[in-house]
């Protein structure tokens, strides 16, 4: 679930590249930090953050940071920012809108002081140390009472406003990195609205069940995502909540998941395997059981090991699903009706989608499941990749679906 050291961290991202796994990022997740709010690492078990980014940039493996809005009452930022406004407002009673680990306000995202205080910490405490990505956790924000026309936030009343807190939550870091002379900020970010877009986000569905049921909501979520005009979006490989390592069915979820995710804008494990382990060290928060791709046994490594390389070999393809979605808007994960909206029966497939123009995936959304049937959209021919065979569009097929591969279609006249 979290990475609780720099040693950690440079031993996990050495052993990808010793086994000549391509790793693009490893992430730094909650609590590296000595109080909420105090956006710096906690230098009892981060002590050179500047070296730790050279190590893992002589890996080619970038480094992201888990931020939360959260400010502890006890944080070294707190007084100045609930003196200046920059905190969310309770109408009655005290002003803690979470209790985690300790007594917290949101800062305020709609207020631009608050943004450029907080960014201006983060220049200070990570980017002038290498760190140039951050995954904005707790964008909702996840308020422990949801009391919606209590807050009061800087626009307004939190029931009025509130859904764009995410959206300025991301602006934040945009602007600030854009000030820097980044050309593309980009911020893994829990929530989202309308616009969020503009500003970088890579939105993820959150702290997820580790179940079949859930993780065909994930399917359905990214296509919507897609169509709301935000492109990049990516789920808890596996689902975050639960999942053992000995059992049997939830090993076949994480691979069937897996492979899903080589189709997805943006493939990325995590989730908090059991069994969870206390926290040490004076931790505040402890972590889960291993969760790489070796963590599952041979059969589930040999697996996962095949999916990355084909991930990889996607790479150009998949640029450029990204550039059409800068330049046209259109989704990186489609519905069958949006690329083929005279065909009648695209409009109701509901357990399939188009990976840009060029690929029909059809995923497994069941333990034990070796079979399914694929429809082929009218007006194309498609090939099959797993068998190598052409077909032409508009009928149904009975498609094998082994444990390690899932029906991908490549559309011939693409």
């Amino acid at each position: 679930m979290r990475y609780r050291n720099q040693n950690e961290v440079i031993s996990i991202a050495k052993h990808y590249h010793d086994l000549h796994i391509p790793l693009s990022v490893i992430i730094i997740d909650y609590f590296h930090w000595p109080k909420q709010g105090d956006f710096k690492f906690d230098k009892r078990y981060f002590p050179n953050p500047e070296k730790m980014v050279k190590d893992l940039k002589k890996l080619n493996v970038e480094l992201m940071v888990s931020v939360w809005p959260n400010i502890d009452c006890t944080s070294e930022n707190y007084n100045e920012m609930n003196k200046k406004g920059y905190l969310v407002r309770a109408d009655k009673g005290k002003s803690i809108t979470m209790t985690f680990h300790g007594n917290t306000t949101f800062f305020d995202t709609t207020n631009p002081e608050a943004r450029l205080f907080v960014w201006n910490r983060i220049k200070r405490n990570y980017y002038q140390k290498g760190v140039k990505h951050f995954w904005l956790d707790e964008a909702e924000p996840e308020y422990s009472t949801y009391d919606f026309d209590n807050y009061r936030l800087h626009l307004g009343r939190n029931s009025q406003v509130g859904n764009i807190y995410p959206a300025l939550y991301a602006r934040g870091f945009y602007e600030g990195e854009k000030r820097e002379g980044e050309n593309n900020p980009i911020s893994l970010i829990r929530s989202a609205w309308a616009g969020s877009q503009k500003y970088g986000a890579l939105v993820w569905s959150g702290d997820i069940d580790s179940s079949f049921r859930s993780f065909k909501y994930q399917y359905q979520a990214g296509l919507n995502i897609g169509l709301a005009v935000i492109p990049w979006w990516t789920s808890d490989i596996g689902g975050f909540h639960g999942g053992s390592s000995t059992d049997s069915e939830f090993k076949e979820l994480l691979i069937r998941w897996f492979e899903f995710a080589v189709y997805c804008p943006v493939l990325r494990m995590h989730g908090d395997r059991e069994p969870h382990e206390f926290p040490i060290d004076n931790q505040v928060e402890g972590t889960g059981a291993p969760n790489e791709i070796w963590s599952f046994g041979k059969e589930t490594f040999d697996i996962l090991r095949k999916q990355v390389n084909i991930r990889e070999s996607l790479k150009s393809y998949i640029n450029s699903c990204m550039n059409e979605a800068y330049e046209k808007g259109y989704p990186v994960m489609r519905t069958l009706f949006f690329e083929f909206p005279e065909d009648k029966a695209s409009w109701n497939i509901e357990d399939e989608y188009m990976f840009g123009r060029k690929y029909l995936v059809a995923p497994i959304f069941e333990f034990g499941k070796r079979r399914r049937q694929v429809y082929l959209p009218l007006g194309s021919r498609w090939k099959d990749i797993n068998k190598g065979s052409i077909r032409s569009g508009g009928i149904w097929i009975n498609c094998e679906a082994p444990l390690d591969r899932i029906p991908i279609f490549e559309r011939v006249d693409y």
